[in-house]
């Protein structure tokens, strides 16, 4: 039973980050873009860590807090980065290729 409960672990982290690493490739703006590393791949790595940890804790000779801490970094340090980025991005003006809705784009024809 652990095996499947590993293998799942495994596969769905596998799926998430190339599912993350192919967003970051293609999709085609700066902010779209930023949605590839830290949503999909976020949750693959964090379940790879996840089979790791608990791969290594019925494995060894006690629990592995090592892969715990490493999920609870990531999951933490990841959407910072993420929103750090998008406000330089912001700050630097950079044009993002989505339609603005109708009512920003007439506000800003009356100002």
């Amino acid at each position: 039973m652990l095996d499947y409960l590993l293998s799942f672990l495994i596969l769905t982290g596998a799926i998430f980050t190339f599912i993350g690493s192919l967003g970051l490739a293609r999709l085609r703006d700066f902010y779209t873009r930023l949605h590839g590393p830290t949503k999909a791949t976020t949750l693959g790595v964090g379940s790879l860590l996840i089979a790791s940890a608990v791969f290594f804790s019925t494995r060894g000779e006690g629990i592995s807090l090592h892969e715990v801490l490493v999920t609870l970094f990531l999951f933490i340090t990841a959407p910072v980065s993420a929103h750090l980025l998008s406000k330089a991005a912001l700050h630097l003006r950079l044009k993002s290729l989505a339609a603005l809705p109708e009512e920003a784009v007439q506000k800003n024809i009356g100002d």
